[in-house]
């Protein structure tokens, strides 16, 4: 797994932890610092904001508000200039109990220079400017079109979202009598150069699209050719390829993604649709495929994978937990850490020590330099691997 790849996991995990922390009230802080910004003058807009913190009327929010300035202030005065790619500080009370406090702070070093600099104080951390770099992999225009409808989709990551349908209102082939057959064929032709050049305008959204790498076109018949050949579209779209499909709707889009596998060998949907059925073809025929925490990690450790899959951003918690009223104590692993689990005598067993299994897992396997490869959730494919293969898994060398 290259450094990149291995940053964006991070970073990715780092941005769902953060999204499930809820305050009680406005007192969780953003701060965004764009590249080359003086710290020192951040620094004094902070404090402007810790003294107009003294009018909040509750006298908890105010407290907790001014404890993460204070946090945020303090880790501020360890930098001597602002990272290469700005840095995005988070702080506040994060306590789950109520009447607790528990104020936190966490700092993100984006993957990517930051764009956006503000100062926010809502009840939850303000995340979407990092959440639109999770969109770097590559952005693809679709669009199905045949003579009566067209569908206009954007594949981001490995999500297909519809954006438009169009419906055509040219007439048919054939007409009533009362006309003749050169003027009616006139304008048949005429609205459907207007059916064209309405479909063209609606691929004008893609013009607005953050690393667009191009457009593919499909349907059934001649049309999809022609469209593209008369090109009602923007020039400056790049048409990637031209597809047959069966229809111009949702399932086109399906049959337009399976068809351009050649268009898009390095876009991750398709590569994950196919790393998965590998997988899957290897498990049904009892092959060299292991699947579950246990068994993974003995192939790592016997350094029999020769590939690691993973489902993206998931962690395995491995935690003691000790009863306090008849000492028993117990090991368990789930996606979640729990404070407390019930214990056979009817009391609850409190958390001890806990270990990061797949974190384990992952720096094992990158030390054997076995690849590693992260699932997403976003196709069917992805949630069948995390629902049936418990999100983890290898193909085996022997």
């Amino acid at each position: 797994m290259s450094t990149e790849s291995k940053e964006l996991f991070e970073f990715k995990k780092r941005i769902a932890e953060l999204r499930e922390h809820q305050g009680r009230g406005t007192e969780l802080i953003s701060v965004y610092i764009t590249p080359g910004y003086p710290i020192s003058d951040i620094v004094g807009k902070l404090r402007d904001e810790y003294g107009q913190a003294a009018n909040i009327k509750s006298k908890s929010t105010q407290k907790n508000v001014q404890a993460a300035l204070e946090k945020i202030m303090a880790f501020l005065k360890t930098f001597k200039k602002t990272p290469e790619r700005g840095v995005a500080i988070f702080a506040g009370n994060v306590s789950q109990y109520e009447g607790q406090v528990d104020v936190q702070l966490f700092s993100v070093e984006a993957p990517y220079p930051l764009a956006t600099q503000f100062y926010r104080c809502e009840s939850k951390f303000v995340l979407e400017p990092l959440e639109d770099m999770l969109e770097h992999t590559g952005t693809y225009g679709l669009v199905v079109l045949d003579g009566k409808d067209a569908t206009i989709a954007v594949l981001k990551g490995k999500a297909v979202k519809v954006l438009r349908h169009l419906h055509s209102t040219a007439h048919q082939k054939t007409h009533k009598g009362g006309q003749s057959a050169a003027r009616f064929s006139r304008i048949r032709e005429e609205t459907i150069e207007k059916y064209y050049q309405r479909v063209g305008e609606a691929m004008d959204v893609f013009m607005e699209m953050k690393n667009l790498q191009g457009v593919i076109v499909g349907g059934p018949g001649p049309v999809k050719e022609d469209f593209v050949k008369l090109k009602f579209y923007n020039y400056q779209l790049k048409i990637l390829g031209v597809v047959d499909t069966g229809y111009a709707d949702e399932q086109g889009l399906k049959e337009l993604m399976e068809k351009s596998e050649d268009v898009l060998k390095e876009q991750e949907a398709v590569k994950e649709k196919k790393l998965v059925g590998d997988f899957i073809a290897q498990v049904a025929k009892d092959g060299l495929a292991v699947y579950g925490l246990e068994k993974t990690q003995q192939a790592v450790d016997s350094k029999r994978a020769g590939k690691l899959l993973i489902t993206e951003g998931m962690e395995i918690y491995e935690c003691e937990y000790k009863c306090g009223n008849c000492g028993k104590v117990v090991s368990k692993s789930s996606e979640e850490k729990r404070e407390t689990e019930p214990c056979e005598c009817g009391a609850h067993r409190k958390v001890g020590f806990c270990k990061l299994r797949a974190t384990d897992l992952i720096e094992a396997a990158e030390l054997q330099g076995t690849v590693v490869e992260y699932i997403s959730e976003e196709t069917d494919e992805g949630r069948q691997f995390h629902a049936s293969f418990k999100g983890v898994g290898a193909f085996l060398r022997y």
